[in-house]
């Protein structure tokens, strides 16, 4: 794959393409600001968010879903209060494992610690939105899965 190297803090990172994965009829107000601050962040990398924006019919969403996830970097899963409720997060982590895609979890709109999570994230892959944390994240991917 063909990639920006940029330090961050002497940390090498990628300029990655990133499926961003969401409860699509709970956070979409999330992915947008999420999106919209690492294009302001004082980050040294560009996420590019090739999730869908829009409902698509079940055959054409996992055909699109399933393309796009294995032409990124890693999948950002964005971990609100509902999120393991969302069957279309649970597809979506299924096809990163098999597409050898690295993902992570970021909690947002109240969640925690204690909140339930989608099938296939586990907890110790979930952080705080914290734009250090993210970049450390970030980092992790590009050494993991199909980026080695």
């Amino acid at each position: 794959m063909n990639s920006v190297v940029v330090s961050w803090g002497g940390i090498m990172i990628i300029n990655p393409r990133a499926f961003i994965s969401f409860d699509f009829d709970n956070d979409e107000m999330q992915r947008m600001l999420f999106i919209g601050q690492s294009r302001n962040s004082r980050t040294p990398f560009n996420i590019q968010d090739w999730s869908s924006k829009e409902h698509l019919p079940q055959r054409t969403w996992e055909q699109t879903i399933e393309d796009k996830i294995s032409r990124c970097h890693m999948v950002i899963v964005l971990v609100g209060p509902r999120t393991y409720t969302a069957i279309g997060v649970k597809k979506e982590i299924e096809m990163a494992q098999c597409k050898n895609v690295p993902y992570f979890g970021i909690y947002v709109g109240g969640a925690g610690a204690t909140t339930p999570l989608p099938t296939g994230l586990s907890r110790n892959r979930v952080i705080g939105w914290s734009w250090d944390a993210i970049a450390r994240a970030v980092n992790q991917m590009t050494s993991e899965g199909k980026n080695l």
